[in-house]
């Protein structure tokens, strides 16, 4: 009942683009429960919005290490490789 409240505190947070309360949310109900796959598409869906791309990659990392065919894991993983590596060219041109 708490998990279901704190996720959807931060779907409301996400609502409003608040990303950085959404996260801490999201990351209450982790320690609720690790096996819900939504709430780490959420979790990365705000890093990505924050420019956290390690972070995103890594929560889509673990959904697909569960759910091999989740499609919003392998979207906002390809996102995060591509905001990775925007940076690394940004970097380089520096």
């Amino acid at each position: 009942e708490k998990f279901k409240t704190l996720k959807n505190e931060g779907n409301d947070f996400v609502k409003e683009g608040k990303y950085e309360e959404a996260v801490n949310k999201y990351s209450e109900c982790m320690k609720l429960n690790t096996k819900e796959c939504t709430i780490y598409t959420n979790r990365a869906l705000c890093y990505l919005k924050l420019y956290k791309y390690e972070e995103a990659k890594q929560d889509c990392d673990h959904v697909l290490q569960i759910e091999d065919s989740n499609i919003k894991a392998f979207y906002r993983r390809a996102l995060a490789y591509k905001g990775l590596q925007v940076r690394k060219k940004n970097m380089a041109g520096i």
